[in-house]
């Protein structure tokens, strides 16, 4: 006789991982849905929303709880905490799911893991949520949107309340999966052809050619278009640097933080199998990505290397057409993604990530011959690692903006793009927060 599974154990693992051990949400997640994978898939999309919508609204949900437990969250114990955490996110944000059965469930779950005797207590404070829901109010924004102060500070101050507000609701909206074409692969007809063949539910963008947004599937490798390389999940606001990139054949490419490769492959295949595109990154284990990648879309115009971005690589010296510096930074960009780096980023550490940002521009603009081109870019949002960095990189190395207006078609437009440089903020723009600037070496 076989056991039936659990949902929501397996998501009271994730979720203990996550936030008990400090694992990444996303890794955790997935090694969790590839476990589980002969799950159908409304349950392993369940097991997904409860895990990604109790991480994202955490300071929510701990400011909901504290505001009907006498023991406070920080006093309770892990399991008790985190069953009472994705209890209240169903409660607030799962309407399908009947509050009756949410406290239910909290209860068995409990009992499960041999806290019988705190059900009582994981029941009355479910249930008195349950009960007030619908009078709620929230303090401040950082509470409103699950977002640390000092993140919605910096923000306020650099974008003003409005924008700010627009980026942090942005943030707890689910969005479909975004895929990036290899263009020169196969045609984007015969591509969402071939995805809606598999029953995808595919969305084109105006914004971008390259760009499909996938729904209704059931897991990625076993996409036909996936498996023979013709797209590669990648944000739009990643895929805009290659067109700013605009490489022409024959070039030669440094990609000097290159993982896990949809950059350098988007590159690549822009090439049309001319040139050479070399992804580096610091490991094996980021380059065995990388490489995994290459296989997939079969490009032969492009090779990994393990290489530290920090260490000066003398046989490259001036002799690449584009440096691709994508490098290391506090992620704020990606939070609709990757919801956990705003818990785990501080102020301090933007302030170190710049920093390292700085020591690896001074090593990699070395590799960019006389009329080649250094596109520097991040997946965040904050001024010390952006604009700050176009700023004090001008001043110090010679290298001149490059205009980048109609580079990424006409609805994706800024004031900035004279200058060589764009930040693209999520809710503002249809992508995740992203910034590029184009620098053109004397």
């Amino acid at each position: 006789m076989t056991k039936t599974v659990d949902t929501r154990e397996i998501i009271l693992d994730v979720l203990l991982e996550i936030l008990e051990k400090d694992g990444f949400s996303h890794v955790i997640l997935r090694q969790a849905l590839k476990k589980y994978q002969y799950l159908d898939k409304t349950e392993r999309a369940f097991i997904s929303r409860i895990a990604d919508g109790t991480v994202e609204y955490l300071l929510q949900i701990d400011y909901v709880i504290n505001s009907f437990s006498k023991i406070k969250v920080k006093k309770m114990k892990p399991v008790i905490r985190t069953i009472l955490r994705m209890s209240v996110y169903q409660l607030l944000y799962m309407d399908r799911v009947p509050d009756s059965a949410v406290c239910n469930e909290a209860v068995k779950l409990a009992e499960k893991r041999k806290f019988t005797g705190l059900k009582g207590f994981v029941n009355g404070v479910l249930r008195n949520i349950s009960r007030n829901k619908e009078n709620l109010t929230f303090p401040d924004d950082s509470v409103k949107y699950s977002m640390p102060d000092w993140i919605v500070s910096m923000w306020q101050k650099s974008y003003g309340k409005e924008t700010a507000a627009v980026m942090m609701e942005s943030f707890l909206k689910t969005s479909k999966t975004s895929v990036r074409c290899n263009l020169h692969k196969a045609s984007r007809e015969e591509i969402i052809n071939s995805l809606r063949k598999q029953g995808v539910e595919v969305s084109e963008t105006q914004y971008s050619q390259s760009i499909l947004y996938l729904d209704q599937y059931d897991h990625m490798e076993g996409l036909e278009a996936f498996q023979k390389g013709l797209i590669q999940v990648q944000d739009m606001s990643s895929s805009f640097v290659g067109e700013i990139a605009d490489p022409v054949e024959g070039d030669f490419v440094v990609d000097v933080c290159g993982a896990p490769g949809g950059k350098s492959i988007h590159i690549a295949d822009k090439l049309l199998g001319t040139g050479m595109v070399e992804v580096r990154d610091v490991s094996d284990q980021k380059t065995a990505m990388i490489e995994e990648n290459i296989a997939r879309c079969g490009f032969e115009n492009i090779r990994t290397k393990v290489h530290d971005a920090l260490v000066l690589d003398e046989s490259i010296i001036e002799k690449a057409d584009i440096v691709l510096a994508d490098l290391p930074c506090s992620g704020l960009g990606i939070l609709g993604r990757k919801p956990d780096i705003k818990y785990r980023m501080t102020e301090d550490k933007t302030k170190e990530l710049a920093e390292l940002q700085r020591q690896m521009l001074s090593v990699v603009q070395s590799y960019v011959k006389p009329g080649g081109k250094l596109i520097y870019s991040t997946c965040t949002i904050d001024k010390k690692e952006n604009e700050d960095q176009v700023e004090w990189f001008l001043e110090n190395f010679p290298f001149d903006p490059v205009n980048i207006e109609g580079k990424l078609g006409e609805h994706i437009t800024s004031d900035t793009m004279k200058q060589g440089y764009i930040q693209l903020l999520p809710g503002v723009h249809p992508c995740d927060g992203f910034f590029i600037a184009s620098f053109k070496k004397r």
